[in-house]
């Protein structure tokens, strides 16, 4: 089971950090990575970081401002989010798989677990 929280409303320019708790997992042995999804389009990943090691890779439109990392003792996965723009308000989803393509775009059908989500809004 997967849980994301740490969202919330924030100003342009602002950050937030968004955690993805797991229960059921050992997170050295899962890749995980993060989805938004905006009203109206497709769920598009954001970032992931390997199953092995601490290799990630981020979308374009979040590179440099986004940085994703987990901590396996705690199992918990984390989205830090710096420089936000009106246009990362989405609600975002940790998941979680045993093996996925690191290349973007990230293809959804390669991450089995998902959390519930949690809303991000930039004003």
């Amino acid at each position: 089971q997967l849980v994301e929280s740490g969202g919330g409303s924030v100003q342009a320019g602002g950050s937030l950090r968004l955690s993805c708790a797991a229960s059921g997992y050992t997170y050295g042995n899962v890749c995980m990575g993060w989805f938004r999804q905006a009203p109206g389009k497709e769920r598009e990943g954001v970032a992931i970081i390997a199953r092995v090691g601490s290799g990630t890779n981020y979308a374009d439109s979040v590179k440099g401002r986004f940085t994703i990392s987990k901590d396996n003792v705690k199992t918990t996965a984390y989205l830090k989010m710096t420089s936000l723009k009106p246009e990362d308000s989405a609600m975002y989803y940790c998941a979680a798989t045993r093996w996925a393509s690191m290349t973007f775009p990230l293809r959804v059908t390669d991450f089995g677990s998902w959390g519930q989500g949690t809303q991000v809004t930039v004003s």
